[in-house]
């Protein structure tokens, strides 16, 4: 199981506007955007609920790293594409440049996983992506993920196939093809359970969220 190419997200990374489409041609939830904010709104409740050394899994330019570096969380970075790598280092955080499904520091023993704006589509297939997060935290660990609306679900709670970014003005492809997944709140949970992850929160505003816990054994 390998990520998505380091070279598909280059554009939004760059500032470019952009849409995630999938190959039929439907504008898939998208938070890139987002990536080049600093957090706050509604960042503030996965924030929050990080109170030891977490891991960002696809940390993109690293805000979320950087303001739980300010808050003292111990926390690290991961992120495939070279460019998000350069900008997360630029703010002074601890970032590596993997693959999340190669080894990673200190597995099974972070307290918290991040998998924020849209993540959870990592590699399109998230079975895979939640079985790894299980095993990266510690038995009573959480991983906080953020999902789509009700009204963004897909059918059946679960869109998986290749998505690609195109220039929001032109239309014109901003990158190669990758798998992708789209996930909604009943569908995460219920998968979640079947690698050993139990829904303990939620959150439901402009943007929603769900707060796994890993159980002890």
């Amino acid at each position: 199981m390998t990520a998505a190419p380091v070279d598909c997200f280059d554009a939004a990374l760059a500032g470019a506007p952009t849409l995630l489409i999938s190959r039929d041609g439907t504008v898939l939830p998208t938070a890139v955007a987002r990536w080049h904010a600093a957090a706050g709104g509604e960042d503030k409740w996965l924030l929050d609920r990080c109170v030891g050394p977490t891991v960002d899994l696809g940390c993109g330019p690293g805000r979320l790293v950087a303001a739980l570096a300010i808050r003292g969380i111990p926390v690290l970075g991961v992120d495939t594409a070279r460019r998000a790598v350069r900008m997360c280092q630029s703010r002074g955080n601890a970032v590596l440049h993997r693959d999340l499904f190669t080894e990673l520091p200190a597995e099974g023993w972070w307290h918290h996983v991040l998998l924020a704006d849209g993540n959870i589509g990592i590699a399109g297939d998230p079975v895979a992506l939640l079985r790894r997060c299980a095993a990266l935290v510690r038995p009573g660990g959480t991983v906080l993920v953020e999902t789509v609306s009700d009204a963004e679900a897909p059918t059946a709670g679960l869109w998986r196939g290749l998505a690609r970014l195109h220039h929001a003005a032109s239309g014109a492809p901003a990158g190669p093809w990758f798998r992708w997944a789209v996930i909604g709140l009943a569908a995460l949970v219920a998968l979640a359970a079947d690698v050993g992850l139990r829904a303990v929160d939620q959150h439901r505003g402009q943007r929603w969220f769900v707060e796994l816990r890993r159980g002890v054994s």
